[in-house]
């Protein structure tokens, strides 16, 4: 507001007056403001109840937990074969281990792997943990998988429990550790040499394989906190240990890729081609992997998977005749073969994986099958995702709790001591 005066200088009443007049004049402007503010804060506050209101309703998981909960779940779990007390201890040790290692109970191509003792302070008593080793030469390797494993996002129950890494010096040199949970029954693939399993020890092993991929690949935590996601790309049963509950855990990421926004189409370009010729996808094998979609690379998992589910599904019992376990592609191709033998049986023949028809009869390992067909599809884009797959086995998991009918099969020993028919 602008107030002209004519006239010389105002008496005090008149500047009285004036301050008056403009007073008067900023009170509605000001109760103006402090009404836009209070209408503004009040309509932030509103939508934000309301968004959490709708993914309560539509994305938080029924039996959701708070992300400290959940944490503090994982590791009280009796399906865990280390303490909750020693995992917290470790989590926070900055000093060297006092570890004893045993024996070893896997090697690979740049590692190691020991059975080892844990001391516990002065007393007798020790944890058995698992010991990864690399040489100074695969120092590269060693910080790949450690830097994946210290996400505290990829914490999952299908995921091989990270303890922590450390630099040691030996006689022999420079060494890298990798400390984390011990699983007695060992991988996949030693276990279905070993056992033959029952229909519902399918869909244990199965459906927890897909919950754990769905979890490295996803972008989230099951408690809805922002993760980055993260592709395996060298899946097969070899890399996926088995729990004590016969259900299932990643392993091995030596050669995994963290798909951050940040990273560019050359830097994708760079990663090369990598992983075990036998569970290559087609387009990896063909090096045509499409750069600028980061969710090529997740659909590789996924066709390594199919390959995985294949070959528990061919050693399960539920199939009527079980022949003894191959790998896929069992004896048409070498043990180990290059990616070259692979391009002619995966990419000129189109061939897979051979589904006996007697594998059909099953209703439930029909299912299996179709969702492996699926999964193994050559067109990358027709592919299911990790997360569809785990979903698929929660229906049959309950399914399978209405009919009774998994409850009423008969048990394999643990030995593995039952006939099997020759190849």
């Amino acid at each position: 507001f602008l107030l002209f005066f004519a006239d010389g200088p105002h008496k005090p009443e008149e500047k009285d007056e004036i301050s008056k007049v403009t007073i008067i004049s900023l009170v509605p402007l000001l109760v103006i403001s402090v009404a836009v503010i209070v209408i503004f804060y009040a309509y932030r506050t509103h939508k934000k109840r309301k968004l959490n209101k709708a993914w309560e309703k539509n994305v938080k998981p029924k039996n959701h937990k708070d992300c400290s909960d959940v944490c503090a779940i994982m590791l009280d779990d009796d399906r865990s074969d280390i303490s909750s007390t020693c995992a917290n201890n470790i989590n926070h040790n900055t000093e060297l281990l006092p570890i004893e290692l045993d024996v070893v109970v896997g090697k690979g191509r740049f590692a190691e792997v020991y059975k080892a003792k844990l001391k516990q302070n002065t007393s007798e008593q020790y944890e058995t943990v698992a010991v990864k080793i690399f040489s100074y030469e695969e120092y590269a390797s060693w910080k790949t998988e450690k830097d994946i494993f210290s996400d505290v996002n990829l914490k999952h129950e299908n995921i091989l429990q990270f303890l922590t890494a450390e630099e040691r010096k030996t006689d022999l040199g420079k060494q890298y550790w990798l400390i984390t949970a011990f699983h007695a029954k060992g991988n996949l693939q030693e276990y279905l040499t070993r056992h033959i399993i029952s229909w519902e020890d399918l869909w244990k092993l199965g459906g927890s394989l897909a919950r754990g991929i769905a979890h490295l690949h996803s972008d989230h935590t099951p408690c809805g906190r922002p993760k980055t996601p993260i592709v395996h790309r060298d899946l097969k049963s070899s890399n996926i240990l088995v729990k004590n509950d016969l259900t299932c855990c990643l392993c091995d990421f030596g050669l995994s890729l963290r798909l951050d926004p940040s990273l560019s189409v050359d830097d994708l370009a760079n990663s090369g081609q990598v992983g075990t010729a036998r569970y290559m996808a087609p387009e990896v094998l063909e090096s045509r992997m499409n750069l600028e979609n980061m969710e090529s690379f997740k659909q590789t998992d996924v066709y390594s998977m199919a390959l995985v589910l294949w070959e528990m599904t061919s050693r399960c019992n539920a199939v009527g005749e079980v022949k003894e376990y191959e790998p896929p592609f069992g004896s048409k191709v070498r043990e180990h073969p290059c990616v070259e033998s692979m391009k002619d049986n995966v990419l000129r023949d189109r061939g897979r994986p051979e589904i006996p028809s007697s594998w059909l009869n099953h209703q439930g390992i029909q299912m299996v099958c179709e969702t492996l067909i699926e999964c193994w599809d050559h067109d990358p884009e027709a592919r299911l995702t990790a997360q569809c797959v785990a979903e698929r086995f929660s229906e049959l998991k309950h399914h399978d709790r209405l009919s009774g009918r998994s409850c009423s099969e008969e048990k394999i020993p643990e030995d593995g001591s039952v006939t099997v028919t020759a190849k």
